[in-house]
């Protein structure tokens, strides 16, 4: 259980990671084959990120300032302050953002953990369930005008509205 926790050299990901090597191949989103997997090993839940959707994991100041704003996007947050939104895939990051050391985009070949999974600080949890939002994903383009607001908004530039990322898809 101790080398779950282990991160290599440039590691996007915090605190929990596959247990399997090549675990891409060996992924699945069926039932059975999670419920088996369970039983025999009681791992953590991994999301993988960018085929159905893809995370922008921010900081808890920056996560919390947007939700605060406009509660149309899943989020989950781990028990140290990382704030993960989920948007649609093939997102990108805006400048200001990836020149941010504080932010990480999990796309293809990454993951996040999945709530309630357990971490060493604790459990992750769900800020926005998806299902408060009908399971709709935003552009990612959207969420970040909110991420990136407090910056544009000292400078009298607006973000979008929460219609404007229910809408955009």
């Amino acid at each position: 259980m101790n080398d779950r926790y282990v991160c290599g050299p440039l590691c996007p990901t915090v605190a929990v990671h596959p247990a399997v090597d090549q675990w891409e191949l060996a992924a699945s989103s069926e039932w059975s084959d999670v419920d088996g997997w369970w039983r025999n090993s009681p791992y953590s839940v991994l999301l993988a990120t960018g085929a159905t959707f893809d995370v922008i994991e921010v900081s808890a100041r920056v996560g919390a300032a947007a939700v605060q704003r406009v509660r149309t996007v899943p989020v989950a947050v781990d028990p140290v302050g990382r704030w993960m939104f989920l948007v649609a895939s093939g997102a990108t990051l805006d400048p200001d953002l990836r020149a941010s050391h504080d932010t990480v985009l999990h796309g293809a070949g990454s993951w996040i953990p999945a709530p309630p999974t357990r971490t060493p600080g604790g459990r992750i949890r769900w800020e926005v369930h998806p299902a408060e939002v009908g399971w709709h994903l935003p552009d990612a383009r959207v969420l970040q005008q909110v991420l990136t607001a407090p910056a544009r908004l000292s400078a009298g530039t607006f973000g979008p509205t929460a219609r404007q990322l229910r809408t955009a898809a």
